[in-house]
């Protein structure tokens, strides 16, 4: 792990403080594509790469030394059953991978890419919204090929984000025929 621990330390003393000033809920942050900009040319140039599998219902953050091959990583479950006001269930998926992937990478890589607005003593002023989140038990709702979830499904699918039949089957009921044709699109 020497080669490792020695190009991230150089890494880090090098990476800037990444913030482009996204808002979320009362708060600022770096997206993925302005981690990305900041971070990739530092770490060819350290000698380190990075890949963030999906593996059922965990992402897994791996940072690599390419020439040694030594590696450490961390891996973080993806909730499950939680429901974001206006957005359908692929949405909220895919806004969940995202935020755990900017998590976790910069976590693992000690970035900062969001405001620290508690230690500096800076004041918020903006009013803090929650997102309206919901247990979900059973699906109650049947996937329908052509509907909007079909298609955000679909969707997800040829942008390369994994999705299993199981994942599908949590959030709605599926009938053999809709379960077939989501097979033939690449859900596994």
């Amino acid at each position: 792990m020497k080669n490792l621990f020695k190009s991230l330390a150089a890494f880090q003393q090098e990476v800037p403080v990444i913030h482009k000033g996204t808002q979320g809920y009362g708060y600022s942050y770096a997206d993925l594509p302005a981690i990305f900009e900041k971070i990739n040319p530092l770490l060819k140039k350290h000698g380190l790469g990075f890949m963030q599998p999906i593996n059922g219902s965990t992402i897994k953050t791996i940072v690599f030394h390419v020439e040694s091959g030594e590696n450490i990583e961390s891996e973080i479950l993806i909730p499950e059953n939680v429901a974001l006001k206006g957005m359908n269930d692929f949405q909220v998926l895919g806004s969940a991978i995202t935020y755990l992937r900017r998590y976790a990478l910069s976590s693992l890589l000690g970035l900062v890419t969001d405001k620290d607005t508690g230690a500096s003593g800076q004041q918020i002023t903006t009013p803090v919204t929650k997102p309206n989140i919901q247990k979900v038990s059973e699906p109650t709702q049947w996937l329908n090929e052509g509907s909007e979830q079909f298609e955000a499904i679909m969707k997800l699918v040829t942008e390369g984000t994994p999705v299993t039949l199981t994942q599908v089957r949590k959030k709605y009921k599926v009938s053999k025929e809709v379960a077939e044709k989501l097979t033939k699109i690449g859900v596994q």
